[in-house]
């Protein structure tokens, strides 16, 4: 079996390579198919993942190519992890949205908006040629914005396309870390949009623990809803995805992401180039063991200050930096598996048969009552051999169906508006933000986002 790695020459390609080397033999993986833009970082990352295949002793094979044809070709699964425009294309995002005092992020309002500018028309492309040349194959995108490219692609009759995002499951994960389970254990029901979901139930051997879990602070102090006040989560009675901490904390959001010094996307670019500069100095092929040890102290770093400013007594990006400096003993491993475990767990589950639950961005399908049947959501499903199936989720409660409703008319107009080119209904989209809701702001932020990214665009109405 093949899978092929759209954005193999990506900085998380080797966590990738090595989560699906661990589950090779069950999945029945033979080739494991990098493809890049980027020669030269395709080479670097490829070779890294090479490394591990050798030390792993693994019969896969490691191929890269920057050929789409020749990688989609043959290919079962395909994971999409790109981002066009690099990390100056994200950096023009952040900073183009802060000037007018709104999000910069990379897939929350508008600087998502502009993610988005970029990525459908690209994993588009990519889907094109796929259903040309391997048209049995699925696709499991984690370009982001997920949500809104899984949308982009449902559209445009890709039907074998999943989004995939491990905050979905990020409950399941916490509960199961807590009680000491495997994850498997834990069963989950979540509904809403990509980075917009709500977790209300999360059962171990039938019996819902999470709302023991949301009544203790040491539990959600430990957690992802660290970044929340115990009693907003307490109010809502669920878990709630992360990234509403852009909508439940909006200004301080922005306020203290214009204070730092580097925006996350600079940060990111730093990161990056001085892996890159490392790497190339330890000469990766002679030291094989010092690169990875390098790599996997980069990784540990990138993960250290994810969303610091939502944490208190978090390190700063420069409190971050000055501690990996003084201590490279990095633990190998505590990255986690993130989005590569999202993705592998749904080619064990289509592979083998065996039941698997998980969250995932797919159609609707009257699974959450009062959206279309074709709008992309977030929700539980169930994956099997006969494909994935949304459970039945019901009425959304009020306070997080107004939300959903919103944010998903403007899913529908932005994908509408990047299918067609049309600048008018990109500013109708932005309106309909609710971390936007001003023409004035909207027209401004559409035209500077289209002349910024006029290269990946194209030519609008």
């Amino acid at each position: 079996m093949k899978l092929t790695l759209v954005g193999g020459g990506g900085v998380r390609a080797p966590l990738f390579i090595e989560s699906a080397l661990r589950r090779a033999e069950w999945s029945n993986l033979t080739e494991l198919c990098l493809l890049d833009i980027d020669g030269p970082r395709l080479e670097l990352f490829g070779g890294l993942g090479t490394l591990i295949a050798r030390q792993m002793k693994s019969p896969v094979k490691i191929t890269t190519s920057l050929d789409p044809e020749r990688a989609l070709d043959g290919a079962a699964y395909v994971v999409t992890t790109v981002r066009p425009g690099l990390e100056e294309g994200r950096i023009k995002d952040e900073r183009i949205a802060l000037a007018h005092g709104v999000l910069g992020q990379e897939t929350t309002g508008p600087g998502g908006f502009a993610m988005a500018l970029r990525s459908i028309p690209t994993i588009l492309g990519y889907a094109d040629l796929l259903k040309r040349v391997s048209p049995d194959a699925w696709l499991f995108n984690f370009t982001n914005p997920a949500g809104l490219v899984t949308q982009a692609l449902r559209d445009a009759g890709h039907d074998r396309s999943i989004g995939i995002c491990d905050g979905a499951n990020a409950a399941q994960s916490a509960v199961a870390r807590w009680y000491g389970v495997p994850e498997k254990a834990v069963r989950t029901e979540v509904f809403g949009l990509n980075h917009l979901s709500f977790t209300r139930r999360a059962e171990i051997g039938g019996e819902d623990v999470l709302p023991r879990l949301l009544a203790d602070d040491a539990f959600l102090a430990a957690s992802a809803q660290k970044v929340f006040s115990p009693r907003v989560v307490r109010r809502h009675g669920m878990w709630i995805n992360e990234y509403l901490y852009y909508f439940y904390y909006a200004e301080k959001a922005v306020d203290a992401i214009r204070s730092d010094s580097r925006t996350r996307g600079e940060e990111i670019l730093d990161l990056n180039h001085g892996l890159i500069d490392q790497l190339t100095a330890l000469d990766w092929r002679r030291n094989p063991d010092l690169a990875l040890r390098a790599y996997h102290a980069y990784a540990h770093r990138r993960n250290a200050t994810y969303m610091h400013y939502a944490q208190d007594g978090a390190p700063s990006m420069e409190e971050a930096d000055r501690a990996l400096a003084a201590d490279a003993a990095v633990p190998k491993g505590d990255e986690g598996e993130g989005y590569a475990g999202v993705a592998l767990d749904l080619v064990d589950a289509l592979e083998t048969g065996k039941p698997l639950y998980s969250g995932l961005n797919v159609p609707n399908r009257g699974a959450i009552e009062g959206l279309r049947d074709e709008d992309v959501v977030e929700v539980s499903c169930v994956v099997d051999r006969d494909g994935v199936r949304p459970l039945p989720i019901g009425p959304m409660p009020e306070a997080q169906a107004q939300l959903v409703h919103a944010i998903k008319r403007y899913e529908r107009l932005a994908v509408q508006a990047i299918r067609d080119r049309d600048r008018d209904l990109a500013v109708e989209a932005l309106v309909a933000h609710p971390l936007v809701l001003s023409y004035s702001r909207a027209e401004a932020l559409v035209d500077e986002y289209l002349t910024a990214h006029a290269p990946y665009v194209g030519n609008w109405q």
